[in-house]
């Protein structure tokens, strides 16, 4: 009987880890969260979008509304279509908001953060984004200021 209770108790230890591990990869997937509802779809044209990727975060303040719906290439003028899916309950967002790609925590997931601006009309569905800022290359600004400091020296 000894050996059974043991056996039973080792049996939920490792059902227990593997619903911890299961949370945990939900967490770090980011797909824990539920999805959008009443959902309307605006774009944003990036000339870089460095490492974002479709069920990227959107925030505005800090607070999620969205996700990254869609990522394309234009053909015709060499940028990055990205389409957000915004929550509808966010239906008053100026249509003068700009979009940054930006990097939080410290494996650098990358996500689309909005800026609100002063405009009295709003974002609707198929509305496209004229202010945005690409993704930072951190290649980019080594290979800067590594020429910067160059052209110091001499």
């Amino acid at each position: 009987m000894n050996s059974k209770a043991l056996e039973l108790w080792v049996g939920i230890f490792v059902a227990a880890g593997v619903a911890a591990l299961a949370m945990l990869a939900f967490k770090v997937g980011n797909l824990s969260t539920v999805e959008v509802q009443d959902a309307y779809t605006i774009k944003g044209r990036f000339d870089n979008i460095g490492g974002l990727k479709v069920k990227a975060p959107v925030t505005m303040a800090g607070v999620r509304i969205g996700r990254v719906a869609d990522i394309s290439f234009d053909n015709s003028r060499y940028q990055a279509v990205v389409s957000m899916s915004i929550d509808g309950r966010y239906q008053k967002i100026p249509n003068d908001t700009s979009a940054s790609i930006l990097t939080s925590g410290l494996l650098g997931e990358q996500y689309v953060g909005l800026e609100v601006g002063g405009a009295e009309e709003f974002l609707k569905n198929g509305d496209s984004l004229q202010l945005t800022q690409s993704a930072l290359v951190l290649e980019k600004m080594i290979g800067q200021f590594l020429y910067s400091q160059a052209s110091k020296d001499k």
